[in-house]
């Protein structure tokens, strides 16, 4: 959440606010402690009620206007309203059994993200796989805390919640104003591109304008300039009919009836002719008995790779993506700041430089600074505020976080890259878009009134 936020906001903005982040940042961690303790000792002074009162206003609210949303925030939107209901209907019965069964759905989750971040850590031991597992394991250990009565009886499960909630988001917010308080250049948006060379890079850049618009109902259309993100997936990719794999065939792979593998690719494409595209020179050989030792991020799984010269080339002698997502917010200039470096090396590799980590990176340094960008000199805390209550930087950050721990894959992608389109291209509230509707019909049908009042 630390670097998306970097990211998408920009260094420019945050250390511009660094002093009020640390002071935010300190406030949420303190309350969130002061809370967690309050909720060892069974007497809890936390007004759990409010906080389902909270959920509850919010589920609904956000199920009444999911139908006003597009494509995968619609979707998204449903899933955050029932999830909100059902939480705060647990909440509201209270007793043992609602406690109970939201203390072992938070425990249950909490255990099996730390296993899993645990295995892909000693399994793809990426860089500082040490660290992640040492976090994998603390999350574990919560989620056992969760689990076992002592000492609340399950009573505390809320304010635990709410109250690791604070300390996260406080700690989280102080990391930002720490590491932003010196920095000039974003290094959380290059990848492994040089930290001089993109700072020399955006040194030269000059002011970007604000952007026309804030918000949009939906995506461009086909003839708007914008940025876009090709995924060919493993099962839309598959030259015959596919197995059936849940999950596995979405993020990892599909195998057809003839037992042929596809993996799915990505790319990132720019109006102003930089293509993102990176593929092994020779194909790798991923045979059962070796797959484990393939699946490391080290240096002896590096191999050549190459650069696709165009989209039209590429899609031509293969077939077009299967999926696009296109994003009017972003900066050229980062972009192909970013492509000069990132393109001197076309070394490859399965799990830690491959198609889709090369275009996640591209992505990334296209759209730093995204809210600048729509707010321009305008931009205040509004707009950091209405970032954290986006719902899909919420996702975005946990795609993220998967991805690095994992790998990047093409549907892991497709995901990221539709989550911060929803981030970089806002759309308008569901509540504001409902109430514009709402007025949008008054006129009409007044209108119609008074042409037929007319008429008579």
């Amino acid at each position: 959440m630390v670097k998306l936020m970097m990211i998408l906001l920009g260094v420019d903005y945050l250390r511009n606010r660094w002093r009020g982040l640390m002071v935010m940042g300190w406030l949420l961690l303190l309350t969130g402690i002061g809370v967690f303790i309050d909720a060892l000792d069974g007497a809890l002074g936390f007004p759990i009620a409010s906080v389902g009162w909270l959920l509850l206003i919010e589920g609904a609210l956000t199920l009444a206007v999911a139908w006003a949303g597009v494509g995968g925030q619609r979707r998204l939107r449903y899933a955050k309203g029932i999830a909100f209901v059902l939480t705060a209907a647990l909440i509201f019965e209270g007793n043992h059994h609602g406690h109970f069964i939201l203390s072992i759905l938070i425990g249950v989750a909490f255990i099996f993200d730390g296993l899993l971040q645990a295995t892909s850590a000693l399994v793809v031991r990426y860089r500082r796989y040490r660290v992640a597992f040492g976090f994998a394991i603390f999350e574990i250990l919560l989620g056992i805390f969760m689990l076992q009565p002592y000492p609340t009886h399950y009573k505390g499960t809320v304010p635990y919640c709410v109250g690791a909630f604070f300390i996260f988001a406080g700690w989280n917010m102080i990391l930002i104003a720490t590491r932003v308080r010196k920095l000039a250049s974003n290094p959380a948006s290059w990848g492994d591109a040089s930290a001089e060379a993109a700072s020399a890079a955006q040194a030269k850049e000059p002011p970007r304008p604000a952007l026309q618009a804030r918000e949009w109902d939906g995506p461009p259309t086909d003839d708007e300039p914008a940025l876009t993100v090709h995924v060919w997936t493993p099962v839309g990719s598959s030259k015959a009919e596919t197995q059936w794999h849940p999950v596995v065939d979405r993020y990892i792979a599909a195998v057809d009836r003839n037992g042929v593998i596809s993996t799915g690719h990505a790319a990132l494409e720019s109006p102003e002719g930089i293509y993102v595209s990176l593929y092994p020179a020779v194909e790798i050989d991923r045979s059962p008995d070796d797959f484990a030792r393939l699946l490391r991020a080290t240096r002896e799984n590096d191999v050549p790779g190459m650069f696709q010269p165009s989209y039209a080339i590429e899609s031509k002698a293969w077939c077009p993506s299967t999926t696009r997502v296109r994003i009017r917010n972003y900066d050229p200039v980062r972009l192909d700041s970013f492509w000069r470096n990132y393109r001197e090396d076309a070394t490859y590799n399965l799990t830690h430089r491959n198609c889709s980590s090369s275009v996640s990176r591209a992505l990334d340094a296209a759209l730093e600074g995204a809210a600048g960008r729509l707010y321009g000199a305008s931009a205040g805390w509004g707009a950091l505020f209405r970032m954290i209550v986006t719902p899909e930087l919420w996702v975005a950050a946990q795609v993220r976080k998967r991805a690095v721990t994992m790998a990047w894959t093409p549907g892991l992608t497709l995901d990221y890259a539709r989550a911060l389109s929803m981030v970089a291209d806002p759309r308008p509230y569901g509540w504001l878009k409902v109430a514009r509707m709402a007025v949008a019909k008054m006129r009409e049908s007044r209108r119609a009134w008074r042409d037929e009042g007319t008429r008579v």
